[in-house]
């Protein structure tokens, strides 16, 4: 199995990333939400981008230091 690199750039980014990372392993919203003692409504925003104060600090705070984000998810070639 390989690996594929994404950048990210903003919280929908992030939410996309965790999206397809939940999907590849199966799990549904509500099994990740209990494995992490979320709610399902939590991971549904997450996923979805929601954005948050505190979320576009981090992604200000990343820009103003030049700092990049990149995700490495598995790819099934099959």
């Amino acid at each position: 199995m390989s690996t594929a690199r994404t950048r990210i750039h903003s919280p929908s980014d992030i939410g996309l990333v965790i999206q397809q990372a939940r999907l590849a392993r199966g799990l549904s919203q509500t099994t990740l939400a209990d494995q992490l003692g979320l709610s399902q409504r939590a991971v549904s925003e997450i996923e979805s981008g929601k954005p948050t104060i505190y979320m576009r600090k981090v992604f200000d705070l990343l820009r103003a230091t030049g700092v990049e984000l990149t995700a490495e998810l598995p790819v099934d070639e099959r």
